[in-house]
């Protein structure tokens, strides 16, 4: 183990976008609850994907696909917060994309959680990997770090 990672940096992120949280987000700590944070990472990714046309979940003859999470918790967010969440490409495979994506409290500078989002690339139909285009390719090399 590398030990606990430090917490990212909102300038860190070429796309920031924002969340709001909702009162059911909240548990009875009185907090979001850990797993609206994966919620968070993928609504920020998708949203950002469809946005900028690279998939139409109704229509895409194919579609990304979630293969793996991970996620560091540094502090808490809570309702009714708003939540700015960074997004970046670290890695872009063949197939695969993995996303770093840090959430923030607000304005908040350092992050309150961050991880990393693996998607894989599939045919909508049979569910098997096929190679990322050149369009999405393009578009997710312009947020590579």
């Amino acid at each position: 183990m590398s030990g606990r990672p430090i917490p990212f940096t909102r300038d860190a992120f070429p796309v920031l976008r924002t969340i709001p949280t909702r009162w059911m987000d909240v548990d009875t700590y009185g907090h979001v609850n850990n797993v609206v944070y994966l919620s968070f990472f993928d609504t920020a990714v998708n949203a950002w994907l469809i946005e900028n046309g690279a998939i139409d979940p109704r229509t895409s003859e194919t579609v990304f696909l979630v293969v793996e999470t991970r996620c560091s918790y540094f502090s808490e967010l809570v309702f009714p917060d708003d939540v700015t969440a960074g997004i970046r490409v670290a890695r872009l495979g063949g197939s695969s994309v993995t996303y770093e994506i840090a959430l923030f409290r607000g304005e908040a500078e350092e992050a309150s959680a961050q991880g990393s989002f693996v998607h894989v690339l599939v045919d909508a139909k049979t569910r098997r990997s096929v190679p990322i285009d050149e369009a999405r390719r393009s578009l997710l090399a312009s947020i590579t770090v």
